[in-house]
């Protein structure tokens, strides 16, 4: 398998310097790139690929040797690949008819990684026989002392650097890393994810869920909201460019960067407790792009004005939703599982809350309220969450006997 181990760096005041004018003068190369190639097009209608300009990166080099040239050869063809991606993507949606976006220039805050391959540019373990720490080593910056709280399994093969606002990380993405498969306990789960509950399991599990089977939902969003609006209004009050704009940015970025650790770190022990209890684990198959959408605006053809159509709601609702953090959730569940060697099912959620597990009989009349379910034809009743996971769960094994078969 491929995975990656993302570790903190602890770079000394020179250290942090240097990785800065790293990440501007890549960003500078990521811009004069896109630059040419959108000149080009519009002077002469002429496309400009990827080899042709890695093939100036000589020249570049040696024109600027205190520049260009104090960095990896190989991360600067990295740079110009990751801008030649966004091209591709730009194509793809062109012909696919969606909303293209045009790759656009980085400024100062919107370029904080860069690529390096392992051998050429970077070097991880650079010290072996140090007593007490690990490094990194990076062209042009030096031995960069790394913060390793577990360790790496698998063959380095690139390295990124990475900052996220006053911080720097190193991130090793590794070939071979051998799967650890845990002991089967002839378990099998359904997983139903929701808003006033984090997720329901069809069966409770220790150590996970409460008795009735729910995760609690965390809501760290909520939790900050006072915060970050304070937060927000200062920095609505800056001017543009001033110490005191920086200052506010700098606040806003710090609490948003706190909650996406929260969520991670949630979603990492959930998935493991989830993992470590069952074989067979069976999610729904969401598609949270959609399921966020604003709703379309409703003209009033009479009045020339327009008609209400629950916004303000449905922006409430993708607000928990996204608070939530499912995708970060499921992505990670799936990885676990994989490196553990169970199964991870992936079942069309439609109805799921409203079929019968009893007798099958599909209505929304089943779905009394948010929480209740109370079939009615057969008049079964349960919790309409976990009517929902265990409905997930079978189909999930239905799906999986076909696959075997």
């Amino acid at each position: 398998m491929r995975r990656s181990f993302k570790f903190l760096l602890r770079p000394t005041r020179h250290q942090e310097i240097a990785l800065t004018a790293m990440l501007d003068d890549h960003r500078a190369l990521y811009n004069a790139a896109l630059e040419e190639r959108r000149e080009a097009w519009r002077r002469c209608k002429v496309s400009i690929r990827y080899g042709d300009q890695s093939a100036q990166l000589k020249q570049i080099r040696d024109a600027d040797p205190e520049g260009q040239g104090r960095w990896s050869f190989t991360s600067q063809q990295q740079t110009l690949r990751r801008l030649n991606k966004a091209f591709e993507a730009f194509f793809r949606r062109v012909k696919a008819g969606e909303t293209p976006g045009y790759p656009r220039f980085k400024g100062r805050g919107w370029f904080d990684t860069v690529t390096l391959v392992e051998g050429d540019g970077a070097r991880w373990d650079s010290q072996p026989h140090h007593p007490a720490a690990t490094h990194v080593r990076v062209q042009g910056v030096g031995h960069l002392r790394v913060h390793q709280h577990r360790p790496i399994a698998g063959r380095v093969k690139q390295i990124e650097i990475k900052r996220e606002g006053s911080r720097w990380y190193v991130i090793c993405s590794c070939d071979d890393v051998p799967a650890v498969p845990l002991p089967a306990t002839g378990r099998e789960v359904g997983v139903d994810m929701g808003v006033a509950h984090f997720a329901t399991v069809s069966e409770p599990i220790d150590g996970v869920t409460d008795e009735g089977g729910h995760i609690a939902n965390p809501r760290y969003l909520k939790t900050v909201e006072e915060e970050l609006a304070t937060a927000q209004q200062a920095y609505a009050r800056t001017r543009r460019g001033s110490t005191r704009r920086k200052r506010a940015a700098k606040k806003i970025g710090q609490i948003h960067r706190k909650m996406a650790r929260q969520r991670t770190d949630h979603a990492h022990k959930i998935a493991l407790g989830l993992v470590r209890a069952a074989d067979v684990i069976a999610v729904e198959d969401l598609r949270i792009a959609n399921m966020t959408k604003s709703p379309a605006v409703k003209s009033d053809a009479q009045g020339g004005g327009f008609l209400p159509n629950g916004s303000a709601a449905k922006a409430g609702l993708n607000k928990s939703i996204l608070d939530a953090g499912w995708g970060v959730f499921l992505a990670i569940l799936t990885n676990k599982a994989e490196s553990a060697g169970r199964d991870v099912i992936a079942v069309n959620p439609r109805n799921t809350s409203r079929t019968c597990p009893e007798c099958g009989h599909v209505s929304g009349a089943n779905r009394t309220t948010q929480a209740g379910f109370v079939c009615v034809t057969c008049g079964y009743a349960a919790n309409a969450d976990v009517v929902g996971a265990s409905n997930i769960k079978r189909a999930g094994l239905v799906l999986r006997d076909a696959r075997a078969a």
